[in-house]
């Protein structure tokens, strides 16, 4: 969940540049003075005069050179860019236009050379967080001015805005801020949309393109035809060489018969490289000119055999390039050739890493084998499992790639039995129960099979949640317009707008016509079978009675939640450099808060349990990323205060995806549940239920997922059906994994990300920005942050009314109920 609380707390753009430290050099130079002295002048050589005199005179020197060196002390250090940008913010967001500009000139004239110098210096928008931080003066001086546009903006200078406006775009086009929910956004762009958008006064200003921000290939859709699909639709490795160390570090498989694997592997699974190029396609694709470019350009090109034959072809690691060929591979239908991709990496390449968007390990073997247990899912009629195969990575739970030790164990395909295409219910009245959490009426069990079951009221409980935040288009944190829904009363009718008044426009023309009564979210959300929703207990004020109705009439339960410092929430620490988990002050006031949180609730119906945190671990506005020890430690701390309140509800973590989950097993022992915001992409969330179960032994419910409605080239029927597919394969996996059912058994439920759209995302909140944020596994790989709903606003005209609901909603539907 990606928020910015900017009532209570600073403007994430406030902080959207790292500070640097290009301090000017000192121009002092330190000089030692030596008393004369000459060899031929003996007059003066011993004289008592002389001597005291060159003594007084070191002491004078000395004593000089101190003080100069005390005084340079004194003089102020020169401001980094980042330290100006925060106070340039503080100022723009006070309406303090003198400061606004006092600051922001500073940042210009002070790193403007050097932003110039790396402005020339780059052919394309820096991609990877470390490349965009190594040009900081760049990115801070682009923000420099994109803070001054907004002010004359503010102003009503529309003229001058422009002009600045237009700076940004024209000399500063790579420049990039980095936003506290997680992600850089490029200047240029938010500069052109506040144009077009907010001003809308001239013709539209594009920003400058370079040959590299060109697509470069075939826009055609195209099928991919092998030339070569290979003998066998599932190698059989053991007749080609042979697995040695299988499930131990020292596994690999030797390579007995070259010629035969190739032949049975086909074109473009390793270690066939030849055959790709002897395909008549490769040929006359190079031909025409469609391979030109990275091979990351062709990554969601409708040109498929473009693709394919790039991909096969390319310099790439060699775990990497068999991925991303199988994902191209899918996506052509050709399931059985991405299989042989995908198992590849897990025969050759088991420990072969990539890096994500925020510069932490992917690992690509253990995807590899959670594609396959997809693929094998979704086209039953193949017939064959993967039995045996796994990938552990020991201390593989940081950044830190140089202590990995990868264990791994190919398995093999094997024919499905006829007894697997059954289900079989567990009677739990015949199993012992291993492990209680919790007294309550809401508890959790651990049967001997180590099966986990979230128990409420002496029953089962399965988390079909959602994220529900409904927030009306124009509104945001970041220019402190963020409204409570629980009070929101556009209508004056006594009634929560989203909650009751919303209508659901059938027929997608944004109005309310005759036959679209309102109906209310709680209502819609109690026909999609939603019982679960999340929440958090600050910075707005919960409506109990609110709460009670949600609960009292539809049967939806709530998870409430304490940031526990994240954003620096609660924890009364300034948002740089945020909540500190070894600072008692801090510790003190973020147990305060905890402690109101559950003396406020603790009593009431709709309570399901406690949740701590969210993401806190990738620490913005926090140092749990680099003291994940503290934070561990305190969170469990805080769960204990909360089993002290209130013994009646378990508690909860609500970490990010399972970054440091080793520590989370050593320093919380006390916390009840694992919960995880994880977007792992179309096929469900891989190993993360078996590395739940191996680093800590808890239920596990995923407390945030989803897929945006929106991708580049792709209409509104084809994106919702991509998104309704996403869900559905990550529903699928939670259930399968839920207790006796065939996976891991830890299962809990989980919270879909979101009940509706925000347009505030992306920056401006009065337009539904549809560029991709940051890059991930979604339809176009990007992911579009506004456009997470089950339901949309349309055209935002009659928001917060309007809901025009999308297919994930009617696939839940049907999956929930």
């Amino acid at each position: 969940m990606k928020i910015n609380p900017k009532s209570e707390y600073r403007n994430s753009k406030q902080c959207s540049n790292t500070q640097n430290s290009n301090a000017q050099n000192n121009d002092c130079r330190d000089r030692i003075l030596f008393c004369p002295y000459n060899s031929n002048i003996k007059t003066f050589e011993h004289s008592d005069l002389f001597r005291i005199s060159c003594f007084v005179l070191r002491i004078f020197v000395v004593l000089f050179i101190f003080s100069s060196v005390a005084f340079a002390e004194d003089k102020p250090a020169v401001p980094t860019s980042g330290e100006l940008l925060v106070k340039a913010w503080e100022a723009h967001g006070n309406k303090d236009i003198e400061g606004t500009f006092k600051y922001t000139n500073q940042v210009i004239e002070l790193y403007g050379a050097e932003a110039d110098k790396q402005q020339a210096g780059l052919t394309a928008m820096p991609k990877a967080r470390p490349d965009i931080e190594a040009v900081q003066s760049l990115n801070d001086v682009a923000t420099a001015y994109f803070i001054q546009a907004e002010s004359y903006r503010d102003q009503g200078k529309y003229d001058e805005s422009i002009g600045v406006f237009k700076t940004v775009i024209d000399k500063y086009s790579y420049g990039q801020a980095w936003d506290q929910r997680g992600w850089f956004w490029s200047l240029a762009k938010a500069a052109q949309e506040s144009i077009d958008k907010a001003i809308g006064t001239v013709p539209a200003v594009p920003p400058r393109e370079t040959p590299a921000d060109k697509k470069r290939v075939s826009q055609l859709p195209t099928r991919i035809v092998l030339y070569d699909p290979g003998k066998e639709d599932f190698v059989d490795y053991e007749q080609y060489g042979e697995f040695q160390n299988a499930g131990t570090k020292d596994y690999k498989y030797v390579v007995k018969n070259q010629e035969g694997l190739i032949a049975a592997a086909g074109e473009g699974i390793y270690p066939n490289s030849t055959s790709v190029r002897w395909d008549p396609e490769f040929k006359k694709a190079l031909k025409e000119g469609r391979l030109e470019g990275s091979p990351w350009d062709f990554m969601h090109s409708p040109d498929l055999e473009a693709a394919f034959l790039k991909w096969a072809t390319c310099s790439e690691p060699q775990g990497v390039k068999l991925f991303y060929t199988g994902l191209i591979l899918e996506k052509a239908g050709l399931v059985k050739h991405a299989l042989k991709c995908y198992y590849a990496i897990v025969v050759h390449f088991p420990g072969a890493y990539g890096w994500t968007y925020w510069h932490t390990p992917w690992y690509v073997g253990q995807a590899a084998i959670a594609k396959i247990n997809f693929l094998l899912k979704e086209n039953t009629g193949l017939g064959y499992r993967l039995s045996g195969a796994d990938i552990r990575v020991t201390n593989g739970y940081d950044n830190d790639i140089s202590n990995d030790i990868v264990i791994a164990s190919p398995g093999k395909f094997v024919k499905k039995g006829l007894l697997e295409k059954f289900k079989f219910k567990q009677d739990t009245s015949l199993l012992s129960v291993k492990r209680r959490l919790g007294k309550g009426k809401v508890h959790l069990l651990q049967y001997e099979t180590g099966d986990w079951q979230l128990i409420v009221e002496q029953k089962p409980y399965i988390i079909k949640g959602i994220t529900y935040a409904p927030t009306k288009v124009g509104q945001s944190p970041d220019n402190n317009t963020l409204g409570n829904w629980m009070e929101e009363d556009s209508n004056n009718n006594g009634k929560a707008d989203g909650p009751y008044d919303a209508f659901v426009d059938k027929n997608r023309n944004n109005l309310q016509d005759k036959d679209e009564p309102a109906l209310g979210d709680f209502k819609l959300m109690k026909e999609m079978g939603v019982n679960t929703i999340r929440l958090y207990h600050h910075p707005l004020k919960i409506k109990k009675e609110v709460l009670r109705e949600l609960y009292s009439n539809y049967g939806i339960r709530v998870i409430i939640g304490d940031f526990l410092g994240k954003y620096a929430i609660g924890s009364g620490a300034p948002w740089n450099p945020g909540t500190d988990y070894n600072n008692p002050e801090q510790k003190k006031n973020m147990l305060l808060t905890v402690t109101e949180m559950v003396l406020e609730h603790k009593d009431e119906p709709y309570l399901l349990f406690w949740l701590l945190g969210n993401e806190n671990v990738y620490g913005y506005a926090c140092n749990a990323d680099k003291d994940p020890d503290a934070f561990f430690k305190f969170v469990n701390e805080a769960a204990l205060l909360i089993k002290s309140l209130d013994p009646e509800h378990p508690v909860a973590i609500g970490n990010g995806d399972i970054l440091f989950l080793d520590k989370f097993g050593k320093d919380a022992p006390d916390i009840d549940i694992f919960g995880t915001n994880a977007y792992r992409g179309n096929y469900g969330f891989g190993r993360i239920w078996r590395q739940v179960k191996e680093e800590a032994d808890r239920p596990v419910f995923i407390t945030e997922f989803g897929c945006p409605a929106s991708a580049e080239g792709k209409n509104t029927e084809e994106v919702e059906e991509l998104q309704a597919q996403y869900h559905r394969a990550a529903w699928e996996d939670i259930e399968h994994n839920t207790a006796f059912s065939g996976g891991e058994g830890n299962a809990i439920g989980g919270i879909v990300f979101e009940w509706l759209d925000e347009w505030w995302k992306a920056y401006e909140p009065g337009l539904h920005d549809t560029k991709g944020l940051w890059a991930g596994p979604f339809p176009d790989g990007f992911m579009h942050e506004e456009w997470l709903g089950m339901s949309g606003q349309g055209d935002g005209k009659l928001s917060p009314f309007l809901r025009q609901l999308r297919k994930s909603y009617y696939t839940y539907k049907k999956l929930w109920r």
